[in-house]
């Protein structure tokens, strides 16, 4: 009889520490019900309704009602927008959640993208471009998440305005490389892109050239590019008519990055309008919002085409 209450208790315990792990305590504010309270932690609400009421059913008031100042437990979901949607910074290189305060604003679209991972690289070769090339990259972020994609943005410290501490760009490619491959390898089997988004020059309000970059011996990379090039030639603000031109990787960064991750790697690469033109180049407007949400119609393409063809 001893051993069994021995053991029971034992039960009990880890049933408590495996339930711990499971769920985290987040106190309920002003306003705050049931959705809210769920989609501020990055949850589906509808998905997550009911565990989150078996989870608080002595807290929770009239049915659905929640009290301002008790501790909630939320589930500890992997697909939350904090756990598919992930930064990494060089100076700690550790990973943190893209979204916080946002996620009260962001909801599931869809899951078209549930087996795609993407990386995501924002690069501005002036600091004038910072906010433009990472809120580009934010948007995007958020776009591919609501459709069930995992992403990635990394050497985000840019994101915050730290400084890189990096020492030397080839040190920063080094570490590129490493980061992107570790999650390549734990992300086996599913589709998996990278695209750097880089700025040059002082990107201002109006028109802007794009140009889609892919590695020469990269089918994947040069259809992804080829979609999202093809998604900017029918929002361009351009009359022309335009060639089906492949633009290869010429700079030793990306040829870099191309010959030494393990994912298809794509670049668009944003001018200031009046910096250059030629064939592939594109003049497309500057909002970011719009911007954003060409590059995301074009991957989501790439994304359909390759289920298309499977």
């Amino acid at each position: 009889m001893k051993s069994m209450l021995t053991l029971l208790l034992w039960a009990g315990v880890f049933s408590l520490l495996v339930a711990q792990e499971k769920n985290y305590p987040v106190v309920a504010e002003q306003g705050d019900g049931i959705f809210s309270i769920l989609r501020k932690q990055g949850l589906d609400p509808v998905k997550y309704y009911e565990e989150f009421i078996i989870l608080n059913a002595k807290n929770i008031k009239d049915g659905s009602k929640l009290q301002v100042g008790k501790e909630y437990l939320i589930p500890m979901a992997l697909d939350s927008f904090k756990k598919t949607g992930v930064r990494i910074g060089s100076s700690e290189k550790k990973e943190s959640p893209i979204f916080n305060s946002e996620l009260s604003t962001m909801s599931h679209k869809s899951s078209k993208l549930v087996d795609a991972v993407y990386y995501l690289i924002p690069e501005a070769k002036s600091t004038n471009n910072n906010d433009f090339v990472n809120e580009i990259t934010k948007n995007l972020a958020a776009e591919l998440l609501v459709h069930g994609a995992k992403v990635f943005i990394i050497g985000a410290d840019s994101m915050d305005k730290k400084a890189d501490v990096l020492s030397t760009e080839l040190d920063k490619m080094g570490w590129y490389v490493e980061t992107i491959n570790k999650h390549y390898l734990q992300h086996s089997g599913k589709y998996q892109r990278l695209l750097i988004i880089e700025a040059n020059g002082l990107i201002a309000e109006g028109d802007v050239k794009v140009a889609v970059y892919h590695h020469a011996k990269s089918d994947q990379g040069q259809r992804f590019a080829n979609n999202i090039q093809n998604i900017f030639k029918k929002h361009s603000v351009s009359n022309s008519s335009f060639e089906d031109v492949d633009m290869i990787f010429k700079d030793k960064h990306s040829l870099y990055l191309a010959k030494n991750t393990l994912p298809a790697v794509s670049l668009l690469m944003i001018e200031n309008n009046s910096k250059y033109s030629g064939k592939g180049v594109i003049s497309v407007r500057s909002d970011k919002e719009s911007f954003s949400d060409l590059i995301a119609n074009g991957i989501l393409k790439d994304y359909a085409d390759l289920e298309i063809e499977d």
